[in-house]
């Protein structure tokens, strides 16, 4: 009998079991809105200029490849903490900002998720999720030992966020319970805090002596990249210890290359040596040392003004073209039937909206018109364009 006969079949991941539905489909008219990429106005995955300018730029110097120490590449680091914040900022004028390069936003949950485990290991916190979060949050924080529970969140009747439910739940929590929270573009809903929530929510975070892990995956997809990160201002003008995962897989269009970094906000420059040194022992003990060749395009073009204000600009007519789509699809949606009002999608940010939709309604989109979206109903409003929205809209509103 083999060792391996009581091996179950794992299940397919929701989403990426989807694509690979989707490219056995054999229709030529099939849309693909369920993965996170964002495709241009001819539904291309776009190569930003800024990316094949840095490119020429590093394949000019020939360097040799190199492992990269265990904290990354220093010049994307350094680069990434002016992101975040700004170089004036006290977090970075007093050295207080422990930040390591990861594999993607995902090595940064994960990396983060083992420091607290290994932080708490007398006795391990529940880590708090919203309902309902991108699903990996689950995985990564049980995987690492931790029990996971949801907190309130989206709200199906208004497409928002209930916030008090979410407040009142926060104020409920035991000392240095962890809550992930998403800083902006919520995944899978687009619902958002205002900046007045955020506040309130520190205001709790800090009375109750909580553990907010900040999840940024979408900087400049809302509202800009200083506006999408108030809530980690907020958070760290409230002198609350926080933990950021960020990624560039969206932003730059670098998905392959798995760019991303993790952050911990401390209270001196001493405590941030201490971080940064068990943050490097994590990193050793998962995958030794990240690769180099996606955060050094990121680190050059975020370290040189012109190729930065370039990179803004781009980023920006990814995230207009967004609001554009989301504009159009909600009126499409409105006008051609008066069965569900959408205008909720206008509203919602990022690349993503949860529609409001049935796994029965998912099932049949993709099985009588070839559009596909995941069964929660959330849709890729990045994907949309053109040559598609109308074919979507159509669809959606002949299944409801």
């Amino acid at each position: 009998m083999s060792v391996f006969n009581q091996v179950v079949l794992a299940p397919d991941d929701p989403i990426l079991g989807l694509v690979e539905k989707f490219k056995q489909d054999p229709r030529e008219n099939k849309i693909n809105l369920t993965i996170g990429i964002y495709a241009d106005a001819n539904g291309k995955v776009p190569v930003l200029n800024v990316v094949k300018k840095a490119q020429d730029a590093l394949f000019a110097e020939a360097k040799p490849h190199v492992y990269l120490p265990m904290h990354g590449l220093q010049m994307y680091n350094n680069s990434v903490q002016r992101l975040l914040f700004s170089e004036h900022n006290s977090v970075i004028a007093e050295n207080r900002l422990a930040t390591v390069q990861t594999l993607g936003g995902t090595g940064a949950l994960k990396v983060g998720a083992d420091f607290l485990s290994q932080l708490f290991a007398e006795k391990l916190p529940t880590v708090h999720v919203s309902d309902p979060t991108w699903d990996n949050h689950r995985a990564i924080f049980k995987g690492a030992g931790f029990k996971v529970e949801a907190y309130p969140y989206f709200d199906s009747e208004t497409g928002g966020v209930r916030f008090d439910a979410m407040i009142e739940y926060f104020k409920a929590l035991p000392v240095n319970s962890i809550i992930i929270l998403h800083a902006c573009c919520h995944n899978p809903t687009g619902a958002d805090l205002t900046d007045a929530e955020w506040k309130t929510l520190a205001e709790v975070v800090k009375e109750k002596s909580l553990m907010p892990f900040l999840d940024m995956a979408y900087q400049g997809f809302a509202q800009g990249v200083q506006e999408d990160a108030k809530a980690i201002h907020i958070m760290t003008d409230a002198g609350v210890p926080v933990l950021i995962a960020n990624s560039f897989s969206k932003s730059f269009s670098l998905y392959g290359e798995r760019v991303g970094a993790l952050s911990v906000v401390t209270k001196s420059a001493e405590e941030q040596v201490r971080v940064t040194s068990q943050l490097k022992k994590m990193v050793r003990a998962n995958y030794s040392s990240p690769p180099e060749f996606g955060a050094a395009i990121v680190g050059h073009v975020l370290s040189n003004d012109t190729l930065r204000q370039e990179w803004f600009d781009e980023l920006a007519e990814m995230r207009i073209r967004i609001h554009a789509m989301r504009e159009k699809f909600t009126a499409l949606l409105n006008e051609g039937q008066t069965k569900k009002d959408f205008s909720f999608i206008k509203q919602q940010q990022g690349m993503f909206s949860y529609s409001g939709l049935t796994q029965e309604q998912a099932q049949k989109l993709r099985d009588e018109h070839g559009v596909y979206i995941l069964d929660t109903g959330r849709i890729c409003i990045a994907a949309l364009n053109e040559y598609n929205i109308i074919q979507s809209a159509q669809a959606i509103i002949k299944i409801l």
